[in-house]
């Protein structure tokens, strides 16, 4: 199956503090440049509105994507998740082609 690329909106989990943050943050972007270098998160953003990460991902499937995501210290403490989108390729650019045929 050919690797599809998933949207994964980070969701913060309510009543954390800064504090308990901290301490892993360091771990948290050594594992997300780990993933970064083996190809699963091809992208990576902060939103501009709120401090919540946007990645970008490339998995064979919605669970390996979420299982790569699990290896994230912020996730495996409990302090954040994400809500995962599949994405597909735009179609729309056939029907300028559609009569070229």
């Amino acid at each position: 199956m050919p690797d599809m690329k998933i949207l994964a909106l980070e969701t913060e989990v309510p009543d954390t503090t800064a504090e308990q943050f901290a301490t892993h943050l360091a771990a948290e972007a050594r594992r997300a440049w780990e993933l970064h270098q083996a190809g699963v998160i091809r992208e990576l953003y902060f939103r501009a509105d709120r401090e919540e990460a946007v990645l970008v991902l490339e998995s064979a499937s919605l669970e390996e994507a979420r299982g790569a995501l699990a290896t994230l210290p912020l996730v495996r403490a409990g302090l954040i998740g994400f809500d995962l989108i599949p994405l597909r390729a735009y179609p729309g650019f056939e029907r300028l082609f559609a009569g070229a045929r």
